[in-house]
């Protein structure tokens, strides 16, 4: 869709649906609408995080100028801004209240906002079967970095810290579940390559280990335990936390290791 300079193509008033788990997308009515100036992305991100509550003006200037000189006006800015999102999304998209500014929005359909109610189903779940369908489905939603294009640095600092830290957490609850229903072989590889990618995150490195003795593959696990042990030495001079010590032990007495001491 054409955009004019920089800036956002009009769209008509329909249902709004943003993507924030990765590169920013936005879609009215399922067609795709082009958000391209960065500080209009900035305040739509923003506005999604709290889709149908008010976010306070204070707040988007922050969001907006966080690591720059903020304009005399604030506020003016802010509204002026505002007017051109509203632009691109339908005028009734955004509403204003005395504090600040609304997006009309489904929090279903906004993806950080779903993941996050996915996980609380998933703790509600009747049985592990539903457990593990609303963990994974919640897990699906992701498709890179949050706000990846969207050049904020209050979001990558108050932000994106705590969803990553979720998405790392459901990962290893979606993992516990496949490692307590046997499926430690298909394991291996996932857990390989998610220690590459974040190899100071002991409870993957933990989860890695049991996956591959349970696999009969104890020698295998002893060999990766000196990996994590001589890069945590390395980059951050201590040993490795309790529970990975204690799987070490588990596997040089050759007994069955586990996340639970």
């Amino acid at each position: 869709m054409a955009t004019s300079r920089g800036g956002p193509t009009k769209a008509a008033r329909g249902v709004l649906s943003i993507r924030l788990l990765g590169p920013l997308d936005l879609s009215v009515d399922e067609l795709p609408v082009a958000v391209t100036a960065g500080r209009l992305r900035v305040l739509l991100a923003v506005l999604a995080l709290s889709a149908g509550r008010v976010v306070p003006v204070d707040r988007l200037a922050t969001a907006l100028w966080a690591d720059e000189v903020p304009p005399g006006n604030p506020r003016r800015s802010v509204q002026t801004y505002m007017a051109r999102l509203r632009s691109a999304l339908g005028a009734e998209s955004i509403g204003s209240a005395p504090t600040g500014y609304v997006l009309h929005a489904d929090p279903e359909n906004v993806d950080a906002l779903r993941f996050v109610r996915l996980l609380r189903a998933a703790s509600a779940a009747s049985d592990t079967v539903e457990e593990r369908a609303r963990v994974a489905e919640a897990l699906d939603l992701w498709r890179g970095r949050p706000f990846e294009d969207v050049p904020s640095t209050w979001l990558e600092e108050s932000q994106t810290p705590w969803l990553l830290e979720s998405y790392l957490a459901a990962v290893e609850w979606r993992l516990d579940l496949d490692i307590s229903a046997g499926r430690h072989g298909e394991l291996v590889v996932e857990l390989s390559e998610l220690t590459a990618r974040y190899p100071l995150r002991e409870p993957l490195w933990a989860r890695l280990l049991i996956a591959l003795d349970r696999s009969g593959r104890r020698a295998d696990a002893l060999t990766r335990y000196e990996i994590v042990r001589a890069r945590i030495a390395a980059d951050l001079g201590v040993d490795p936390d309790p529970t990975l010590q204690r799987i070490h032990a588990d596997l040089l007495a050759r007994r069955s290791p586990s996340l639970v001491g």
